[in-house]
């Protein structure tokens, strides 16, 4: 047993494996030079690819207050007092969400672009679908399945679209997408990039482009839309609150102009009198009069409030470094693809030399014995007969 087993328990012969290999310096060659042909096939057949990048700092997670407001809340049944202190629902880790999310794809599809060199504007959705190159290779293997879905085109009969009214979405009716809409919007998504550091509470948006304009343009409606949109999120109830805050100021103006026009008629036609019912009904209008413009200078403050919060809460984050357009390629890395590949070679060929070639030899080997074997003993039989 332990004479069966005792290969396994020496130590590697480093020397014999270089002596090994050093024999075979002519097949190493090669293998090296195949390796670097396919690299270099590879390396060139990739098209060129530039990255836009915008650095941005996010505000920092907190619950906001609005003292003004709050009076606004007390004094107003039929809103929440809530509204004087808040947290935002959409945190940063969110933003690569909103981005790949489907509506915002389908308005960015929609973004003119123009390619560096060249003067035309197109959309963003005709540059990806009529400018973008694809590597050689790709187009012999995606054959097979564009011709499946031409085939199955043919046969399958293509869905009406309806009116736009189930295109809205976000609360009013599902999106319906044509198949060439989600594959447009498949390919903006996988272009697009949102990394999110949270001790520094950095953001990095990037756009991946093969033209270096179009990934500088693109990278920056993105940031301008995203900023839009948190914008939009944070002012909502800011300007619902200063819509009915606007809404009570009107109706608070229109009682005190009516008082103080009952007011002005009473004293005018009973200027003269002096009785005490004139008098005490004298009193109760300018009462009514002084009420009124007490509730409508308290509503004009709140609109003032109200305009205030809708300004107070607009900033979402800082660019600190923005959008330029690239003027090198960030991929493909040809050195390193060339590089892996010549190494892959080279541990292809050291591997068949040290284990793989002994193997397949004495494999081989043995079925010619096993042939001659069986040839001679077919022989031999023949002969005594």
């Amino acid at each position: 047993m332990d004479e069966k087993y005792s290969f396994y328990k020496q130590e590697p012969n480093w020397f014999t494996f270089a002596t090994k290999i050093r024999r075979e310096w002519k097949l190493m060659l090669k293998v090296c030079c195949m390796g670097t042909i396919t690299g270099l096939v590879i390396a060139f057949g990739i098209p060129k690819e530039y990255t836009a990048s915008a650095f941005l700092a996010h505000e920092g997670m907190r619950s906001r207050s609005f003292p003004d407001i709050s009076e606004l809340a007390n004094m107003s049944a039929g809103m929440h007092s809530s509204i004087a202190s808040e947290w935002d629902a959409l945190y940063p880790s969110l933003y690569s969400a909103i981005v790949t999310s489907t509506p915002f794809l389908l308005q960015l599809s929609t973004i003119k672009v123009c390619i560096q060199g060249d003067s035309t504007v197109l959309s963003l959705a005709q540059y990806l679908k009529e400018h973008q190159k694809a590597p050689w290779w790709r187009t012999l293997t995606s054959t097979p399945s564009r011709l499946l879905g031409w085939c199955l085109s043919l046969v399958d009969e293509k869905p009406e679209i309806g009116d736009e009214i189930g295109r809205k979405g976000a609360g009013k009716g599902p999106l319906q997408l044509t198949h060439e809409e989600v594959a447009t919007a498949g390919a903006i998504a996988s272009r697009i990039s949102i990394e999110l550091d949270k001790k520094k509470r950095t953001i990095t948006l990037s756009v991946m482009m093969q033209d270096p304009l179009v990934a500088a343009i693109v990278a920056d409606t993105v940031q301008a839309r995203l900023k839009a949109y948190m914008t939009e999120y944070r002012t909502s109830k800011s300007r619902r609150i200063l819509a009915y805050s606007e809404k009570n100021c009107k109706e608070a103006q229109v009682e005190y102009h009516t008082a103080q026009d009952k007011y002005t008629r009473f004293v005018d036609a009973n200027r003269n009198l002096t009785q005490l019912t004139s008098r005490a009904e004298q009193v109760r209008l300018h009462c009514e009069m002084k009420l009124a413009q007490l509730a409508y200078n308290q509503a004009e403050r709140q609109v003032q409030a109200a305009k205030a919060r809708v300004e107070k809460v607009v900033p979402v984050y800082t660019v600190i470094q923005p959008v330029i357009i690239p003027l090198h390629p960030s991929s493909p890395n040809k050195l390193g693809i060339l590089v892996g590949y010549i190494l892959l070679s080279s541990a292809g060929g050291i591997g068949w030399i040290l284990f793989a070639k002994d193997f397949v030899e004495g494999f081989l080997r043995d079925i010619r014995r096993k042939r001659e074997t069986s040839k001679d003993e077919y022989n031999q039989i023949l002969a005594d007969d």
